[in-house]
């Protein structure tokens, strides 16, 4: 196929593949030869969504829930989604501020093609998911990538996003709780960074939520509810991650109403509406009982505990205790430079190839997240899994020796 690489646009040739999609079609592959392939590389919940919501979803469609929906979504929805705003996150957005879209990721790339022109800059918080930078560079602008370490918790200050900030400079993207670290920005992180955007006139922050109610810390914190900046803040939330509902492809914005009219035109050419009966079951899901939510949120946190007590024993692996999501982001640097005597690891991209090879167990590379000292690990799975994996990846370990 490669012959055919001249015939591509320069657009598609410099966007990369998805890491974690990479990695999973990688383990797939392996599977396919007869290998016992565990698979942590995608953020996929391993749990069903819960019974109450496919019924709802069930329901419309015999309810006749099958036609084409208005591009910013069903109103039953976003009545919905307004009410969840206020309700769970003190914020307050009329119903033509919200935004629904085939997932969280079709809105980040909905704002970033309506707001973004050629050299504009967006600042990344990293480790940042895969997608943001690739997005920021399909519209042509810069992604400034600010790097923080396991040492700082793998959070960015507000003094050194104020250092970044130029001219150029139209958003700010980051993720709490955070994909990959699990990292949970507090209060008076979140309102320091507030302060820093509202010094500076038509800069704005778009806040993905995604895994709002996977959050160990307690009550949630929105950085729209900061008085300083609440018209400039783009809130992204959706279904996939707190509802088992990766599936179904269900995300959406709050946003000042110039920026979600914007979005509405972009998406209105790209995909119009998300599908119908599932935006029906999303809008019972934010009302209904939240119970099967809060027990998955239960088990990720035990899911965690047994990560990271068989990670802290590997001998060289540096890990921090995240408060939200379901990954573990070790830092490996002290594994660099080490051979089990056939293959060498130099980077976090040798180490999660090795992990796979030799303990055949997928996580993904730090360097997809813009940290090069580091791999993910995707704890949405079974707890059996989890055990074997970290079996299979301490004695994949055991046989590095320093070069």
């Amino acid at each position: 196929m490669e012959h055919y690489n001249h015939l591509l646009s320069n657009r598609i040739q410099r966007l990369a593949e998805s890491a974690t999609i990479k990695m999973s079609r990688m383990a797939r592959e392996l599977k396919a030869e007869g290998k016992d392939v565990i698979s942590l590389s995608l953020g996929e919940p391993d749990f069903d969504t819960p019974q109450h919501i496919k019924e709802a979803a069930k329901q419309a469609l015999d309810d006749g829930f099958t036609k084409y929906t208005p591009v910013p979504g069903l109103l039953e929805l976003r009545q919905s989604i307004q009410t969840k705003f206020k309700r769970d996150n003190n914020l307050d957005f009329g119903l033509d501020q919200i935004v629904v879209s085939n997932g969280a990721k079709q809105s980040i790339a909905n704002i970033a093609l309506s707001l973004l022109n050629k050299d504009d800059e967006v600042i990344i918080l990293a480790p940042y998911w895969v997608t943001y930078s690739e997005i920021i560079k399909l519209a042509a602008a810069q992604p400034i990538i600010l790097s923080s370490s396991i040492e700082e918790d793998y959070k960015v200050s507000a003094e050194k996003i104020e250092a970044a900030i130029t001219d150029k400079t139209r958003f700010i993207l980051f993720s709490s709780p955070c994909n990959p670290t699990g990292s949970v920005y507090s209060y008076d992180e979140l309102e320091a960074i507030a302060n820093v955007v509202a010094r500076h006139d038509n800069l704005y922050i778009v806040a993905d939520e995604i895994y709002e109610y996977i959050n160990f810390t307690g009550k949630h914190v929105s950085i729209g509810t900061f008085e300083q900046v609440k018209d400039r803040v783009v809130t992204v939330n959706g279904f996939s991650k707190g509802f088992a509902m990766t599936g179904w492809r269900l995300g959406y914005i709050g946003a000042p109403k110039w920026i979600a009219d914007a979005c509405i035109k972009m998406q209105g050419q790209f995909t119009s509406g998300a599908n119908a009966f599932s935006q029906i079951a999303g809008a019972y899901a934010l009302q209904a009982d939240m119970k099967p939510t809060s027990d998955m949120k239960a088990a990720y946190i035990n899911r965690r505990n047994l990560v990271i007590e068989g990670l802290q024993q590997i001998p060289g692996m540096k890990v921090n205790q995240p408060q939200g999501a379901f990954y573990v982001f070790p830092d490996i640097s002290e594994l660099f430079g080490t051979t089990d005597g056939k293959t060498e690891i130099h980077n976090a991209d040798d180490f999660a190839e090795y992990i796979l090879q030799e303990g055949l167990v997928a996580v993904v590379t730090g360097s997809a997240f813009g940290a090069d000292d580091c791999f993910r690990i995707s704890y949405a799975s079974s707890e059996e899994d989890l055990k074997k994996s970290i079996q299979r990846i301490q004695k994949a370990c055991s046989k590095l020796k320093k070069i």
